[in-house]
């Protein structure tokens, strides 16, 4: 693994008085790696080296492009459990949800490899004789990506893959978070054959590097995963100058559970959703809105299964459950606890730290039941193992009460009445819905992505993620042997 950053195929150390310090959260006392912060003008170079790769890039074969695509799938599976080991210690989930996460990749390296022997438009019919039209797809240059610590595998490769396949160049800023992990991706895209400057990695600051990239005349599209706060400004920003922008930012995820769903399977889904990853998901469960009839049983199960939950290290595969990220999001999970608290939530499970864990970012995983939609705890994301449980006399009522917040991304719904179904995935207002099965997980061929506060801009994942790095061209070929063109009156 490279500790430095990556620009115009070779690695560097930059030379920066600044450096991130890459510390295991589950054992504060190990210190993975040092990376030396990246400068504005190591910044400048990455974009220059990027132009200068695109005009080449740009004209490689489709096919030939996914080929190298495919040669990095391979690698990678070579690589998988040496890269799940060290997102284990970087970013602090438990092994096997990082080995998902490595798998995840590669299937979204495999989309977007065929899908360089799919990079096509549409023919149309013309209103005019003697004219044939169609349209065509083709790259825009230099593509920025911005991505978050919480995926620091998968984000990354859904972003760089299809805007690779699409024949951009790319400048990529992981979180300063997790920079290991984003080394071994531009280390088996090189291994994989991709062009010098063709993908270029600057691990730096967001006030300096990332505002380098945002600024840049150069760069036309950005990819940004974040937070609301950061995510909302960027956009702004970059709109500001004409740049295409997708945000994907904050969520609130919500589970319905009506009265004649099977509490087993909505408990299993909700743990799952609420605690998988420490609830440092966007798609994370936090948020349950129970029948009346069924919240106490549902909450007595809940509860069972949070103390059932072992809490350590990721690298013991004993453990279901890994740290926070770091002592900032250690301190705003503990501080949310105490809001709800104080807001009059009744705390039925958790709500510290967890014994015999004194060198980590540990916290109990924690359910609040006999939450009001109107608190905190249930308005704003926490990003960690805490869950608000709330109550609906009805569908219509659940509804509202899912609807009332900022948030969009994605929620669940457990009944076996398909009004219901039908009515819950007309009326919901989330950009993605799920029936009797937990709120997270996306697919590669799939668009991920929601509405209201949760984003702005297009989809990602998909087709529609391989559209957002494309520029769509009509072109009008006319063989009638005329050089004029009748327009329709």
């Amino acid at each position: 693994m490279q500790s430095g950053s990556y620009i115009d195929g070779k690695w560097f150390q930059p030379k920066s008085e600044r450096v991130v310090k890459n510390i295991n959260p589950a054992d504060t006392k190990d210190v993975i790696a040092e990376f030396p912060m990246a400068t504005a003008a190591d910044t400048e170079r990455a974009i220059d080296a990027a132009r200068r790769a695109f005009a080449g890039w740009k004209k490689t074969p489709g096919p030939e492009r996914g080929r190298v695509l495919w040669r990095a799938a391979d690698i990678a599976r070579q690589r998988v459990d040496e890269i799940a080991r060290l997102m284990t210690r970087e970013e602090g989930k438990i092994f096997r949800e990082a080995r998902g996460e490595v798998m995840k990749g590669i299937s979204l390296i495999e989309y977007y490899a065929g899908a360089g022997f799919r990079m096509g438009g549409k023919t149309l019919p013309s209103e005019v004789r003697d004219t044939f039209t169609y349209t065509i797809r083709q790259p825009v240059g230099v593509v920025a990506l911005i991505s978050p610590w919480n995926f620091p595998w998968a984000i990354p490769v859904w972003k760089s893959a299809p805007a690779l396949i699409a024949g951009n160049a790319v400048v990529f800023k992981p979180a300063s978070l997790t920079p290991a992990t984003a080394a071994v991706l531009a280390e088996i895209y090189e291994e994989a054959g991709l062009p010098p400057g063709v993908f270029n990695l600057v691990i730096g600051s967001g006030s300096e590097v990332g505002e380098v990239m945002v600024s840049s005349p150069h760069i036309p599209i950005i990819s940004f995963t974040g937070s609301n706060e950061i995510g909302s400004a960027l956009h702004i920003k970059a709109a500001s100058r004409g740049a295409k922008v997708t945000c994907e930012m904050g969520g609130k995820n919500a589970v319905i559970v009506m009265a004649d769903a099977d509490l087993e399977k909505a408990a299993v889904a909700i743990r799952d959703g609420a605690f998988g990853s420490t609830g440092q998901r966007c798609t994370a469960t936090s948020r349950v809105i129970a029948a009346e009839s069924v919240k106490a049983e549902l909450v007595e199960r809940l509860a069972a299964f949070a103390k059932g939950i072992k809490v350590g290290s990721g690298l013991d595969e004993s453990v279901d459950m890994g740290p926070a990220v770091d002592e900032g999001q250690f301190n705003t999970n503990l501080e949310y606890i105490e809001i709800a608290k104080s807001e009059g939530a009744k705390l039925v499970s958790g709500g510290g730290r967890p014994a015999g864990l004194p060198d980590g970012y540990f916290v109990e995983p924690t359910i609040f039941d006999d939450v009001k939609p109107e608190m905190r705890i249930f308005q704003e994301e926490v990003f960690g193992p805490v869950l608000s449980v709330a109550t609906a006399k009805n569908l219509e009522e659940a509804l509202k009460v899912a609807n009332s917040v900022e948030f969009g991304l994605t929620t669940s719904i457990f009944t076996q009445d398909i009004n219901h179904i039908m009515k819950f995935i007309d009326e919901v207002e989330t950009g993605m819905v799920h029936i009797n099965e937990p709120t997270i997980g996306g697919e590669a061929q799939l668009p991920f992505g929601g509405v209201k506060s949760t984003g702005v801009g297009d989809r990602e994942m998909s087709e529609e993620g391989l559209h957002f790095f494309t520029e769509l061209k009509t072109v009008f070929i006319n063989y009638s042997g005329e050089s004029g063109r009748a327009m329709i009156r």
